[in-house]
């Protein structure tokens, strides 16, 4: 193998980039939001966990999401693009449950998730980042494919 070759192999062997233009913001804002929901959580959960742990355990979980998500965008290629799509779609659908269900029975969350009210005390980030997220991901495919 000559040394063009060797090169032409390592660069298909290279994932398609995730995190160029928006996509750096995009990591950035995941980013904050690890390093938010899995703080509070951690907190919440050893030191008040018998007050509210299903929302305890739901904040833990959303810092578990957003870390796979950034994960998968740095990582970049197809498959990293794939998975941060589904994981966004999901992240979505918490939101909007979570949102929904603490409206509707505020009993049933003593204390306040990540996606509470739809992420209002997170500036409602936690619900435009997944659809801010899953545009950019379907655009990098589009761009990907033409």
């Amino acid at each position: 193998m000559t040394t063009g070759e060797a090169e032409a192999n390592t660069g298909q062997d290279r994932p398609a980039r995730l995190i160029g233009g928006p996509g750096m913001l995009l990591v950035w804002l995941y980013g904050v939001m690890v390093v938010g929901a899995v703080s509070r959580s951690a907190v919440q959960i050893s030191t008040d966990f018998d007050r509210a742990p299903l929302a305890y355990s739901l904040s833990a979980v959303a810092g578990l999401v957003y870390g796979f998500i950034t994960y998968s965008l740095v990582r970049g290629g197809e498959t990293a693009r794939r998975a941060a799509f589904v994981c966004c779609a999901a992240e979505l659908l918490g939101v909007l449950t979570v949102g929904t269900w603490t409206l509707a029975d505020s009993s049933a969350f003593p204390d306040a998730t990540v996606w509470s009210d739809y992420g209002m005390g997170y500036l409602f980030i936690p619900v435009l980042l997944p659809l801010s997220a899953m545009y950019w991901l379907r655009r990098a495919r589009a761009q990907r494919t033409a």
